[in-house]
């Protein structure tokens, strides 16, 4: 289960409780940070928080303004301002030195963040972070909001004189197997760990069960017919693992064209040149990730299965897959998660 999926969770049932919260969110960030805008830290009012916004480093401090925030029901925009080479920010013991904002939200607004959050809706949560409606929210999906959409990227603009959040609520990302072998189980587990919805499809419908691949959807369709029956998009992802060459080039020739976040192919690839020479696509293979997965030397299921999320990871977040040590920029720079 993800991170999100256990403050969601976690939140719900604060909140079946009767019992209070409060809800940390980043909003901005500068310079050197453990995490972005939009991690989150849920508040109770009694216990351990969940979730991770510095690494444990200012969990703490923002733990006791959230309780605060609980006593007094009122918002509050903080910063932590970690930039300065003095015993005041070394004191945190912090690994970066960089500067971030936080809204923190009491009860009533933490339940209508986690809500948005649950439902994947396809709109932007506005926040006023200024003025006399800060902590509020809104939905939009024009100006700045569609911006935020399109790239999935929180950002803080200036509206009519208020500083104001947008927040993409996305559906989660989703990731398409079409193979339901034995390497498939690791990379369904792991991917569902990232909170992604999964679906396995194979025409051996024996195969398709919640016992071998637990947490995933399942489709039996016609090989041929994959881009009608899975309705790939944007936020999909796909691999075929079939081990098998004629459903794999079926599935290849049927989902080759759906505008996907990311299409690879196991095995060598050669074998899937090969495909793309019967389909009349051979200039296509660019486009391809084959063999799918980053270099990392993987040997057997599990390190394959890492290789390939690690891979649809680094190309829905524009990145080369490389060492950070050889990063010239920042580490959290380029394009929002998926």
């Amino acid at each position: 289960m993800s991170e999100l999926s256990d403050l969601l969770d976690a939140a719900e049932a604060l909140a079946a409780r009767g019992e209070p919260m409060a809800l940390a969110t980043i909003v901005t960030t500068r310079g050197s940070t453990y995490r972005r805008a939009g991690a989150r830290l849920l508040v109770q009012a009694e216990g351990e928080p969940i979730g991770n916004i510095s690494g444990g480093c200012l969990e703490g401090d923002v733990a006791r303004i959230g309780r605060e925030v609980m006593a007094s029901g009122e918002p509050r925009l903080v910063e932590f301002d970690l930039t300065a080479d003095d015993d005041a920010v070394w004191g945190y013991g912090l690994g970066c030195n960089g500067a971030m904002e936080l809204m923190v939200e009491p009860t009533a607004g933490a339940l209508e963040t986690v809500a948005a959050l649950r439902s994947g809706s396809g709109q932007c949560v506005v926040t006023p972070l200024t003025g006399p409606d800060a902590g509020s929210h809104r939905f939009e999906t024009d100006g700045a909001a569609a911006a935020a959409l399109r790239d999935g990227s929180p950002r803080v603009e200036e509206v009519a004189g208020q500083r104001v959040f947008f927040e993409p609520m996305l559906p989660p990302f989703r990731l398409v197997i079409c193979g339901a072998g034995h390497d498939a189980i690791p990379l369904v587990r792991q991917a569902a760990d990232l909170g992604w919805r999964v679906l396995v499809a194979d025409v051996r419908r024996a195969l398709l069960n919640g016992e071998r691949f637990p947490g995933a959807e399942f489709s039996a369709a016609d090989p041929a017919q994959a881009a009608a029956a899975l309705t790939p998009d944007e936020r999909t992802a796909v691999v075929l693992m079939s081990h098998n060459y004629l459903r794999d080039i079926a599935y290849l020739g049927a989902l080759l064209d759906s505008p996907l976040a990311y299409l690879g192919v196991l095995g060598p690839r050669g074998r899937t040149e090969q495909m793309l020479g019967e389909l009349g696509r051979r200039e296509v293979i660019d486009r391809l990730h084959a063999p799918a997965g980053l270099d990392i030397g993987a040997e057997g299921p599990e390190e394959v299965a890492h290789a390939i999320v690690a891979e649809i990871l680094a190309v829905t977040r524009g990145r080369e897959g490389g060492p950070l040590r050889d990063r010239g920029a920042p580490i959290h720079g380029g394009k929002a998660p998926a």
